[in-house]
């Protein structure tokens, strides 16, 4: 792992990403929001050659449109992290941290152990949308709230979007997805955008067919992390313990992309155990599994479709490395090898018409874009809802005091009731 930090904090990040710069190379008629190389939303009177037909209410997800210089990406700082228990309980604080344990290189875990005595697995038809976050930011206002609050709105947070690290690595790979769609549900309050996700019919009924292997795969991730992780600097993992899906440590960072201010949160999977590692998140290590590469087409595919996963969710919070266990079919991891993010462009260089970090991101950019000029009132009750469907324009409509709504009460009474004090005072 590279511990070399500039006393610029954004120079580092900005040389993490010169290898992306070095590789630039549901209604409506009229017009299409069309990104270009030169003017990212000029109009486009009528569609070129083999683009969709023109909507008012449409973004492009054309690769081509998105081939420009990596836009600005400032180094992602943790402004606070967050831990849940094993009921699903929110602290505030980082009680939950695992420290990372190096296994062997050919470790041999088998990690079907435990899944049919010692797994407490979450409920997934609970949907938490962004109540976790919000709870944090309750918790730490003075760390987000504006510097130039007025008393027409002391409670506004200094950021534009409020989200999830993994509804922006749906964002990022979307010019590359051929699969799935996605619904993400958008409300403006206080002048901040809060992006949800909301479930597609489709990911709805995958889930609830799932097949006992498929449950069993996902539980590997787990156990692997088990295997992994450590409760300490000084203990060694516990493989022998029970694997509970509801615990987890998020960090929360902020930074910005172009001219958008993220505030987002995001599961991490443990921090390096070494004292003199740098401070979050450059300290964290994300660990995942996959199926052993022994075919020239299958590492071809790992590089085009995993890697993207990986780079995009590390990328987003500044995690600088991934560690891999590579699996058997019966579920041994029978290697490791580790990624790190700032390199990943440079394996994938060799796969022609392989994704492009740069298309990632300005795509990114630009849907923050969209949003920011379409979701214009203000009103916690209205959602914009932007839906994608694979080789489609990504769209929008509006919902009032629908079952979309996702900013609860508690919360919006918290964040007016600073308001109704100032004007008193």
């Amino acid at each position: 792992m590279d511990h070399h930090r500039s006393h610029n904090p954004d120079l580092s990040y900005q040389r993490h990403q010169s290898a992306h710069r070095r590789e630039r190379d549901d209604s409506g008629r009229n017009h299409k929001f069309r990104p270009n190389h030169h003017h990212p939303y000029q109009y486009q009177s009528g569609p070129g050659p083999g683009q969709n037909p023109p909507s008012s209410r449409g973004l492009s997800t054309r690769r081509e449109n998105y081939e420009r210089d990596f836009p600005l990406y400032k180094q992602p700082v943790e402004v606070g992290c967050f831990s849940l228990d094993s009921e699903r309980r929110f602290f505030n604080d980082s009680r939950q941290m695992r420290y990372y344990s190096e296994p062997d290189r050919n470790p041999n875990f088998d990690l079907k152990d435990g899944y049919k005595d010692r797994f407490i697995k979450r409920d997934e038809s609970v949907k938490e949308k962004l109540d976790h976050i919000l709870r944090w930011i309750l918790a730490n206002r003075s760390k987000v709230s504006s510097k130039a609050a007025t008393t027409a709105s002391p409670c506004a947070l200094d950021v534009d979007f409020v989200t999830w690290r993994g509804h922006l690595t749906k964002l990022l790979t979307t010019p590359y997805e051929t699969r799935e769609g996605w619904l993400l549900a958008v409300t403006r309050f206080r002048n901040t955008l809060y992006i949800s996700e909301v479930e597609t019919e489709a990911a709805r009924r995958e889930r609830e067919k799932r097949t006992e292997r498929h449950e069993e795969m996902m539980y590997w991730g787990y156990k692997f992390e088990q295997y992994t992780c450590a409760d300490n600097v000084h203990s060694s993992p516990d493989p022998g313990g029970v694997v509970n899906t509801n615990e987890a440590f998020c960090t929360v960072v902020q930074t910005r992309l172009a001219d958008h201010r993220l505030l987002f949160s995001g599961e991490v999977d443990c921090r390096d155990k070494d004292p003199t590692a740098p401070s979050p998140p450059a300290c964290y290590v994300e660990l995942k599994t996959s199926a052993e590469i022994c075919t020239p087409k299958q590492r071809s595919n790992f590089h085009r479709f995993k890697l993207l996963k990986w780079w995009a969710q590390s990328f987003l919070p500044g995690v600088p490395r991934v560690v891999a266990g590579f699996r058997d079919h019966d579920g041994v991891v029978v290697t490791m090898e580790t990624f790190p993010i700032s390199k990943i462009s440079h394996l994938i260089k060799s796969e022609p018409n392989c994704w492009k970090p740069t298309v990632c991101m300005n795509f990114c950019s630009d849907f923050l874009s969209f949003v920011k000029r379409a979701a214009t009132e203000d009103n916690p009750s209205v959602v914009y809802l932007f839906s994608y469907e694979p080789h489609r324009d990504v769209t929008y409509s509006v919902h009032r005091d629908s079952p979309y709504s996702f900013l609860p009460h508690w919360y919006v009474r918290e964040m007016t009731s600073g308001q109704d004090a100032q004007h008193k005072s």
